[in-house]
């Protein structure tokens, strides 16, 4: 996942290949919450590893549930529908202590920070004000902007008491023991807010239907049908048939009790699967690109996105758990369309319509201005940025396509839809750049979402932007370009640690480095499997990374550096790591001969008496004696031969920025480089 600040996406050109989606936060949070509420234990297979899943989770863990994780399964065991007093007595029904959090005994009260995950707010909302306690529940900023009121309203009816720990309406909330329950009148709730409330009362009511039916009225149209569709299959699996006229009364039966199901997968998330869908529609020419854990067959109504795409010009073949998307019309074709059905997935739709012939309309899309951000607005701010032309209503957005685009650097409001929907600009038919802000916000439902668009996009390898930072032994440059990569979220090169796997293989293999072994040691090279992760090197599977990085392994890639064959077996490897969303790579010939188009080169320098005192201080540090003045002509003896070399020899590109750290600390040094970086890349 990525943490960057921000992250840039270089011009896209092509798409192709599978994509395994992961599964539903609407139907993992469901879930998570019915197994607390059933007793019994359920195993949740596939579950969706998200922000809002984690704070979900989090809140059981606080009133009780034994949350165990088993490989690529989550053990759930309920509080059957109540919190037991605080605490149960030892040998009366406490649950275990639980390595993965569950606690050794049940609360009645307990304060929830549930981040902004609306599908874990307004149900644990309804449930807890039935069940009984003391408990606070709160959330990021912009969660306590997110109505709740109109779900309030309905249980006070009920006989629940709630207070605003802050806005009328809106939270953190107190939920304190209810009174009697009045049960005996039909429960309103709008429903042209979110369908969220009516959710919270569906799973939370059958707690308190024991005796007789309760029934729920929907006042108003209710918006996200799909969604209330969701949550009643839901119930279904957990032993709770509601009864249903229409989309205005539910009738939850008397006598209704949850019951787990023993075990129960979760579908991949077809809102994540619209992004791969448009993807498909836009650049997937030569391959089609296939979308796996979500098909024709599923119960989530965004899964109808691909009626959408198939309008504006899509191609789309699919099976129980899977669909294949190409382009077909080209421009895609504008749409009107009603999208109250795909409240979410209707996002993407509108990054769609940029790619379009003419003005796209959007309808019925009021319930963005409660989501995550005021999305109407958003959208079509961002829209503008890239150069399309935007009408926002009080529920449309009209988009017309840029006659001339614009490099736009995407604001996304702590929205992970925002951030998903605008990488899709990116593949814009100009090769205009799109920088995306924030782009951690994705881990609210996909952690690994930009990932997994890299690994399915293609582009020309011009296109794929490379930082080169070259200059001499000692100088930093490895510190340097290791965190200006991590800042960006770029791939990193240690070159010269590639010629010390060379040299501590082709010695392993018991030959000298010298110009008789020169061909059998490039042969070699040819064929290293070699790994960066996490700053450690794998060669073949094995750590090497402190085997590579002593005073012996340094000479000998000095030395091997000098074979004309091993350089060139190894400059192929090298171009290799050239790879989406960009690369930074540090060695001594990056920007003169592996990467001569590098938008940016920088040679670091320092002078040898400081070079020797930093080399020193680090041979110290683990324990090895040297002295500066030996350092000091150890550097300088290795800087002439590097320069003197007949092959790619020690220099600084033509077009390279010098950058002498001798007095500078790294993270100025990191600090210029990114100003540099910047510089190239104006998004203003």
């Amino acid at each position: 996942m990525f943490t960057t600040a921000f992250l840039d996406l270089a011009p896209l050109e092509e798409a192709g290949g599978t994509v395994v989606l992961p599964g539903s936060k609407s139907i993992s949070n469901r879930v998570l919450l019915l197994a607390a509420l059933s007793g019994g234990t359920t195993v949740v297979h596939d579950l969706l590893d998200s922000d809002d899943t984690r704070v979900m989770l989090d809140a059981l863990r606080a009133l009780g549930c034994s949350v165990v994780h088993r490989e690529a399964a989550v053990e759930i065991t309920g509080i059957g529908g109540r919190p037991h007093p605080n605490p149960p007595p030892e040998g009366e029904g406490a649950p275990s202590p639980s390595p993965a959090g569950g606690g050794p005994g049940w609360g009645r009260s307990a304060r929830l920070f549930l981040g902004n995950a609306g599908t874990a707010m307004r149900p644990l909302t309804a449930a807890l004000a039935l069940m009984g306690g003391e408990f606070e529940m709160s959330g990021v900023a912009r969660m306590h902007e997110r109505p709740i009121g109109d779900l309030v309203d309905a249980l006070r009816r009920l006989g629940c008491r709630i207070d605003y720990l802050g806005n009328e309406g809106y939270p953190p909330l107190k939920i304190h023991p209810a009174t009697a329950l009045q049960l005996d009148a039909p429960i309103p709730v709008r429903g042209d807010v979110s369908s969220q409330f009516l959710t919270a009362l569906l799973m939370a009511l059958p707690l308190v239907a024991t005796t007789q039916d309760v029934v729920i009225e929907v006042v108003g149209d209710l918006i996200s049908k799909p969604y209330i569709e969701i949550t009643l299959n839901m119930l279904q699996r957990f032993g709770i048939a509601v009864k249903r006229d229409g989309w205005q009364r539910f009738t939850i039966p008397a006598g209704s009790r949850y019951r787990s199901p023993g075990e129960i997968h979760i579908e991949a998330d077809a809102s994540s699967a619209s992004y791969f869908v448009a993807l498909g529609a836009l650049a997937a020419t030569t391959d089609p690109l296939r979308i796996e854990g979500v098909g024709a067959g599923s119960i989530q109504g965004d899964i109808r996105f691909v009626d959408a795409a198939r309008q504006m010009g899509a191609t789309v073949t699919s099976g129980a758990n899977w669909l294949e998307v190409t382009r077909g019309a080209w421009p895609l074709r504008a749409i009107d369309l009603d999208c109250n059905h795909i409240p979410d997935a209707a996002m993407t739709l509108a990054v769609m319509a940029l790619f379009a012939d003419g003005p796209s309309t959007l309808r019925n899309i009021a319930s963005w201005r409660v989501k995550e951000t005021d999305r109407l607005a958003a959208m079509a701010t961002e829209l503008r940025k890239l150069g399309a032309q935007v009408e926002e209503g009080a529920d449309f957005l009209r988009v017309t396509p840029p006659t001339n685009w614009r490099a736009a650097s995407i604001h996304t409001y702590d929205d992970h839809r925002m951030a998903m929907c605008f990488a899709l600009a990116a593949f814009n038919p100009a090769g205009v750049r799109v920088r995306i802000e924030d782009p951690r916000c994705v881990g609210k439902t996909f952690p690994d979402y930009f990932e997994t668009l890299f690994s399915v996009s293609r582009t020309s390898t011009p296109h794929v932007p490379v930082i080169c930072v070259d200059g001499p032994t000692a100088s930093g440059k490895g510190t340097l370009a290791s965190e200006v990569a991590r800042r960006l979220g770029y791939h990193y090169l240690d070159s010269g640690a590639l010629y010390r796997i060379a040299g501590l293989a082709a010695t392993r293999a018991g030959l000298a480095l010298d110009v008789a072994h020169e061909h059998t040691i490039a042969r070699m090279a040819e064929a290293l499997d070699i790994v960066f992760t996490e700053g450690r090197v794998l060669l073949h599977g094995q750590d090497v990374t402190e085997a590579i990085r002593t005073e012996e392994a340094g000479m000998n890639a000095s030395r091997v550096s000098a074979l004309p064959a091993v350089r060139s077996a190894l400059v192929a490897l090298q171009q290799g790591f050239r790879r989406l969303p960009g690369l930074v790579a540090d060695g001594r010939d990056m920007g003169t001969v592996i990467f001569p188009d590098a938008p940016l080169k920088v040679y670091l320098t320092a002078s040898a008496a400081q070079r020797a005192e930093r080399r020193h201080k680090q041979l110290i540090s683990k324990g090895i004696s040297a002295t500066l003045p030996g350092l000091r002509a150890d550097l300088e003896a290795r800087d002439a031969r590097d320069s003197n070399r007949a092959v790619a020899p020690l220099k600084p590109a033509g077009d390279a920025l010098l950058l002498d750290n001798s007095g500078q600390t790294v993270e100025e040094s990191v600090a210029q480089v990114l100003r540099w970086w910047e510089e190239k890349r104006s998004f203003s």
